[in-house]
C-alpha cells in the first residue's frame, strides 16, 4: 500500500525562505533533475521528493505562497495520488484542461511574479523560453540558490564511487578512439570544445562505470573535451591508479567541483578568439552561464548521439547478458509459482528479493537496473510501483501478477515485462492480455524504410487496444544502454513529438512494451529488448533500405493469459516460434532437471 508524507513543515519553512529579501521570489520552481539533468538521481539530489513526498522519477514541483502543485504524466497519476498530502494539488499532464507547468506560471500567477529557480538544475534551453514566456505577463526568472536544500536538515551526502574499467571487449572500442570521433564531430559544426555534462555520456566516453546513482552505473562528472586538451572532472574519491592508467596522459583530471572556475577562465578566451563551445541542449543554465554570454552554441549532444548507436561488440553483449538474464527470470517465476502453489504466503518484495537472488547467481552481473516493479493486482496499475516492507502487498494467486524488473551486467543492461496469472484469469483478463499482446507483435515484426521514427510506429502498439477502446498513459519504447542507463535517449517509440526527429537506425536499442491498467483491479504489460537491424525486402522502393527489428529478451509469454479467438493466423504462428526459440537459446543456461527448466519446457509450448 502507497502512503503519502506529511509536508506541512517542509512546505511552510520553503516558503518563509521564498520571502527572505534575499530571495523575494513569489514561486519556486522544483524539478527532478539533478545538474546533469539526469532522469535517476542520487539520494542527495531527490529534491522534488523530499518537498513533495511524490517519488516517481517524473514531476515538477510548483510552491507559491498559498498554493502547491505537482505535475507528473500519465505513468504516476495513480501513484502520486496516493503519495501526496493535503498541502498539494496533482496535475495530471498531457489530459485536457490541465496546463503545461510553463503555462501554469503564467496563466495561474499573478502579472509581475517573481519565479525562482536554482540554475543548476535547469536546462539553458527551458530557462530561456520559460523567461520569454513569462516577460509577456510581466514576469521574471529569478536564479537562486536552491532553497529545498536549505530545508532539508538531514540531506544525504553525495556518494563518490570507486570507479570500474571496461575493456574493449564490451565496449568495441577504446576511449582514445571515441574521443577522436567526437573532436571530428566537433570540427564539421565548426565549434573550439564541448562540455559533455551528461553522467551517462561520460561514463560511455572513457569506457568507465560507477555507482553513485542507484541502479544507473554511472559516477559524478563533467569533461570537457577540444582539439588540444581533454579535461575528466571527478570526485578525488572515485580515482584510483588503475583509473589514472586507464585514462592515460591525454586526459587531464581535474576535481569535480574546479569546473565552473576553469569554464569562467575559458569566457575571455572564446570572446576574444571569437570561439564558440557546442553544449548540448539538456546543460544546465549555470554551466552556459559561466561560458559567457555569446561564446556557446546549443545543440543535440553528439556523445548522446554516438552512444545511441551500439557497436557490434556492445550487440553481442546485449544479447548474451540477456540470455543469462532470461533464465534467471523463468528461474524466479518457476519458484514463485511453486511457493504460491503450496501456499506458502509472499509479499511483493519477497518477490522482488528472490529475483534479485536469482539474477545475482547469473555470470557478469553487476546489479539491478531499476527496483523491481513486483505487483499483485490493483498494484499493477500503479505502473512503476516499488514494493517495500511493511506496506507490500501479499501476492494473491486470484489476482494478475505484472514484474517489470531489470539487471546490469557488464556486458549489457535487461529490462523485462511478463504478466501472469497463477489460476484461472477471467474473460476479460484474458481479452485486455491478448489485445496487448497484438500490440506487441505488431511492433516486433515491424519493417519500416530509413528515416522512419519510433514516433511514427508507435499507432502499431495501440491499433489492437483502440479497437476495443482501450490505451495506455505511457511511451511504447524507450533505448538501453550498454551496462548504463535503462533508460536512454535520444531515440524512443511513443507519442512525444520529439521522438519524430530521431529515424531509428541499425545499432540502436529499443524496448516494446505496450500495457494496459485498471485502477483499483490490475494492470498488464509485456516487454521485451528489441535491436533495430537492417531486413531483406523483396523491393527496395526508393533504394531506402528497410530495417526490422531483432528481440533479445526470450522469456515465454503465458498462454493462459492469451484469448486466442483474437488472434489472427500469423500471430499465432509468431508465438509460437517466439516460444521455440525461448527454448532452445535459454534452456542451456538452466540446470538440467531444474524447476526453471521444467517450466520452461511447459511454458513454452505451442499455442
Amino acid at each position: 500500500m502507497v502512503t503519502a508524507t506529511n509536508t506541512t513543515a517542509r512546505v511552510q519553512k520553503l516558503r518563509e525562505l521564498m520571502q527572505l529579501p534575499e530571495h523575494n521570489v513569489t514561486a519556486f520552481v522544483v524539478p527532478s533533475e539533478d545538474a546533469h539533468q539526469s532522469e535517476y538521481v542520487a539520494a542527495c539530489d531527490e529534491r522534488r521528493s523530499f518537498i513533495s513526498g511524490f517519488t516517481g522519477s517524473a514531476g515538477l514541483a510548483i510552491v507559491s505562497l498559498d498554493t502547491a502543485v505537482l505535475f507528473t504524466d500519465g505513468r504516476y497519476f495513480l501513484q502520486a495520488s496516493q503519495q501526496l498530502d493535503s498541502n498539494w494539488t496533482l496535475m495530471k499532464s498531457g489530459l485536457p484542461g490541465v496546463p503545461t507547468w510553463q503555462d501554469y506560471l503564467v496563466k495561474n500567477l499573478p502579472a509581475g511574479s517573481r519565479i525562482g529557480i536554482d540554475p543548476n538544475v535547469f536546462t539553458a534551453t527551458d530557462a530561456k523560453k520559460l523567461e520569454a514566456d513569462l516577460a509577456k505577463v510581466g514576469s521574471s526568472l529569478v536564479p537562486i540558490p536552491n532553497l529545498v536544500d536549505l530545508v532539508w536538515e538531514d540531506r544525504p551526502a553525495r556518494p563518490a564511487s570507486k570507479l570500474k574499467v571496461l575493456t574493449t571487449k564490451t565496449t568495441g572500442r577504446t576511449h582514445t578512439e571515441k574521443i577522436q570521433q567526437l573532436r571530428q564531430d566537433l570540427e564539421k559544426k565548426g565549434v573550439a570544445g564541448f562540455v559533455v555534462s551528461a553522467l551517462d555520456d561520460a561514463a560511455w566516453l572513457f569506457n568507465l562505470r560507477g555507482s553513485d546513482v542507484h541502479c544507473n552505473p554511472v559516477f559524478f562528472s563533467y569533461a570537457i573535451v577540444t582539439p588540444e586538451y581533454v579535461k575528466l572532472y571527478l570526485q578525488e574519491k572515485s580515482v584510483s591508479q588503475e583509473v589514472i592508467n586507464h585514462l592515460g596522459p591525454e586526459v587531464i583530471l581535474r576535481p569535480y567541483e574546479t569546473l565552473f572556475d576553469d569554464l569562467r577562465d575559458l569566457a575571455p578566451i572564446l570572446q576574444a578568439n571569437k570561439q564558440k563551445f557546442l553544449l548540448g541542449t539538456r546543460t544546465n543554465l549555470a554551466l552556459a552561464v559561466a561560458l559567457g554570454k555569446g561564446n556557446t552554441i546549443e545543440a543535440r549532444s553528439p556523445v548522446t548521439d554516438a552512444k545511441a548507436i551500439k557497436n557490434d561488440a556492445e550487440l553481442e553483449g546485449m544479447r548474451q547478458c540477456h540470455l543469462r538474464d532470461s533464465a534467471a527470470l523463468i528461474s524466479y517465476f518457476a519458484w514463485l509459482e511453486e511457493q504460491l502453489a503450496n501456499g506458502v504466503e509472499l509479499d511483493e518484495a519477497d518477490g522482488a528479493a528472490r529475483l534479485e537472488q536469482f539474477r545475482a547467481e547469473q555470470a557478469g552481473f553487476v546489479g539491478l537496473s531499476f527496483d523491481t516493479i513486483s505487483s499483485t493486482g490493483p498494484n499493477g496499475a500503479i505502473i512503476h510501483y516499488k514494493p517495500e516492507k511493511p506496506t507490500a502487498a501479499r501476492i494473491n494467486a486470484d489476482l494478475v501478477y505484472l514484474c517489470d524488473s531489470g539487471g546490469q551486467y557488464i556486458d549489457g543492461t535487461t529490462d523485462v515485462t511478463r504478466t501472469l496469472h497463477f489460476r484461472t484469469p477471467s474473460a476479460h483478463e484474458k481479452r485486455c492480455f491478448t489485445r496487448v499482446l497484438q500490440g506487441h507483435i505488431a511492433i516486433d515484426t515491424a519493417v519500416f524504410p530509413d528515416g522512419t521514427s519510433g514516433y511514427l510506429l508507435d499507432i502499431l502498439a495501440r491499433r489492437a487496444l483502440w479497437a476495443d477502446g482501450l490505451d495506455f498513459r505511457h511511451g511504447t519504447g524507450h533505448g538501453v544502454g550498454a551496462f548504463l542507463n535503462v533508460h536512454e535517449g535520444p531515440h524512443g517509440c511513443g507519442t512525444r513529438i520529439a521522438y519524430n526527429d530521431i529515424p531509428l537506425v541499425p545499432g540502436m536499442t529499443l524496448t516494446n512494451e505496450p500495457g494496459y491498467y485498471e485502477d483499483g483491479a490490475f494492470g498488464i504489460r509485456i516487454e521485451n529488448i528489441m535491436l533495430v537491424r537492417k531486413v531483406e525486402t523483396p523491393h527496395n522502393f526508393g533504394g531506402r533500405g528497410y530495417y526490422g527489428f531483432e528481440h533479445v529478451t526470450l522469456v515465454p509469454i503465458q498462454l493462459k493469459m492469451i484469448d486466442r479467438s483474437l488472434l489472427t493466423h500469423l500471430e499465432i504462428e509468431w508465438i509460437n516460434a517466439y516460444h521455440a526459440e525461448c527454448l532452445a537459446k535459454v534452456s542451456p543456461f538452466l540446470p538440467k532437471d531444474s524447476p526453471g527448466l521444467k517450466w520452461l519446457q511447459r511454458e513454452a509450448a505451442s499455442l
